[in-house]
């Protein structure tokens, strides 16, 4: 679906289901058949539900999760991936484009979540470099924006490390699965700071 401006002219912000495909790590378009199982073991490793700074789901609620993700991508709302390790085929985890502004040309990466077996490996920054490519070069955006619970200091070291500028908190942002009210962390990367941000991530892949 290709979105359109306020002056109901085309834009480049098509949103339509792509696999983002690299080196070591492949986003494919979620797809609850060939997706469900794999997902549900990367879930399990680490029992990533049991942390309190996320909100990913619990093996038996994927059922919601893939509805709620392609109720979301038929709104033009939201693009969502299965995170597959190329060499072994596994799924890795989950990531997402959301929050999809086609006439302010703005998107957010979110709702990522991995395996513990595959953190603080290339999988993260590969995965991210395939989504901010598309954001920036297809999608021609202006502006991607990365949010985190600020009381989770290991995603906001990782977006740090991605070369994304912290630009504030957003209080009372969110109302978490237990209750908690949280703060998010904010930050971006702009349409200039982009090049620099590619050449950073390339060179971090090559040396990993």
């Amino acid at each position: 679906m290709s979105a359109r401006d306020g002056d109901g002219k085309a834009t480049g912000f098509a949103v339509e289901k792509v696999t983002l495909q690299g080196r070591r790590v492949r986003l494919e378009p979620l797809d609850e058949e060939r997706h469900r199982e794999g997902l549900a073991a990367a879930i399990a490793d680490g029992e990533l539900w049991t942390i309190a700074v996320t909100t990913v789901p619990r093996p038996e609620d994927l059922g919601e999760f893939f509805a709620a993700a392609e109720a979301a991508f038929a709104a033009g709302r939201e693009l969502a991936f299965a995170t597959v390790d190329v060499d072994s085929g596994r799924v890795a985890g989950s990531t997402r484009f959301r929050m999809i502004e086609a006439a302010h040309r703005r998107v957010e990466i979110g709702f990522t979540f991995l395996a513990a077996g595959y953190q603080r490996t290339h999988v993260n920054t590969e995965a991210k470099l395939l989504m901010l490519a598309h954001a920036f070069e297809v999608w021609e955006a202006n502006r991607v924006e990365l949010l985190t619970d600020v009381l989770n200091e290991r995603s906001r070291a990782a977006i740090s490390r991605l070369g994304a500028q912290q630009e504030g908190v957003l209080r009372s942002h969110m109302v978490m699965r237990g209750g908690r009210i949280r703060d998010s962390a904010i930050y971006s990367i702009s349409r200039t700071e982009w090049p620099g941000v590619q050449a950073a991530l390339r060179d971090r892949l090559q040396r990993s």
